[in-house]
């Protein structure tokens, strides 16, 4: 059968424009799966983009534009990744501490820490609640930290496998290879990821009304730093950890030991609720000397139905822009703060 070339109109930019637009944000989303850095991500999807207009008049169509891209975006990342060491958070880097009463160790400033993604950054949620569970899953902080553990190669064909539902075929097509090397890579990550993380972080969350009551707990533990609230939202095997510190917790005990010592008493604490990696996540800002609370931390939470089982606190202020928080509270940005804000996706 002869292929019909699609019939476009407008210049040949605008033509380029009109058919790879619409993929944008899914690429940004498999770049980042791909790399564990948003701000990577994005500066790869430039890349692609660019490489893909310079080559547009070589494409003839004989795959679609949607896999035409991959197959850039791909490469790009592979390329991206030569060299790079995985991006871990601190519980993939040793055992946690024992000693919340302890200052923690200094950040590391030569570990390229894994970084959140704002959910803003990938538009509006798919219609299908089932596509919307399983595009919270693959988006989340645990997956992307497992993912670091594979080589480039078996990270791409996990997810275009596992996430984007390819078939082994189209994978080996993009990669260049064959379906039995596919099949072979694909059953390789997905035993290593099974070791890494038997269990995807967060899986069984809570209903809807009863997570946002914890949430809002959670929340109001932190304002009024009341550890006996903040004590009764964590799990049993609470896990804090705050890069770029190394240092990270786990227990309930002694997580609210260090919340309580090096938190909490540090002075008074404003929660701004976002969404990050397809999770419930706060901006965390504290009170300085002149008043003013300032952008101290961007807390990200797996809620479970026992409780909030893992909080990772990244302290960058940079990353309160992109969820759309700003860098410091005034009057009317605090009156958000219990305004009815939704407590992420």
């Amino acid at each position: 059968m002869t292929r019909t070339a699609p019939t476009v109109t407008g210049t040949p930019d605008e033509e380029f424009v009109r058919r790879s637009e619409p993929f944008r944000r899914e690429l940004l989303a498999y770049c980042y799966r791909m790399l564990g850095s948003i701000h990577d991500a994005e500066d790869v999807l430039q890349e692609i983009y660019l490489q893909a207009w310079r080559g547009y008049a070589r494409f003839e169509g004989r795959s679609s534009m949607r896999t035409w891209l991959y197959r850039i975006a791909t490469r790009a990342c592979l390329k991206a990744l030569e060299g790079n060491g995985r991006r871990p958070l601190p519980s993939g880097l040793g055992g946690p501490s024992d000693h919340p009463d302890e200052p923690p160790r200094p950040g590391a400033a030569e570990v390229p820490w894994l970084q959140p993604a704002p959910d803003a950054l990938f538009g509006a949620a798919p219609a299908d609640p089932a596509a919307v569970v399983e595009a919270r899953q693959t988006m989340r902080l645990g997956f992307i930290a497992a993912l670091q553990h594979l080589s480039g190669r078996q990270r791409a064909v996990l997810i275009l496998r596992d996430v984007l539902a390819w078939r082994a075929s189209e994978v080996a097509g993009l990669l260049g290879t064959t379906t039995a090397a596919v099949n072979s890579a694909l059953q390789r990550a997905r035993a290593q990821l099974s070791q890494i993380a038997p269990t995807q972080d967060g899986i069984a969350e809570p209903a809807d009304p009863v997570r946002r009551a914890l949430l809002d707990r959670y929340a109001a533990a932190f304002e009024s730093a009341d550890v006996g609230v903040l004590a009764g939202v964590l799990t049993d095997d609470a896990v804090w950890e705050m890069p770029p510190i190394p240092t990270w917790f786990a227990g309930r005990e002694t997580v609210v030991r260090f919340l309580a010592a090096r938190i909490l008493a540090a002075g008074e604490q404003r929660m701004i609720p976002t969404s990050v990696n397809g999770q419930p996540a706060f901006g965390s800002y504290s009170r300085d000397g002149d008043g003013v609370y300032r952008a101290h931390a961007l807390q990200v939470l797996s809620v479970t139905a026992a409780g909030v089982a893992r909080v990772v606190a990244f302290l960058d202020a940079g990353l309160f822009g992109p969820c759309g928080l700003p860098p410091a509270l005034d009057a009317t940005a605090q009156s958000l703060i219990h305004g009815g804000h939704d407590h992420g996706p």
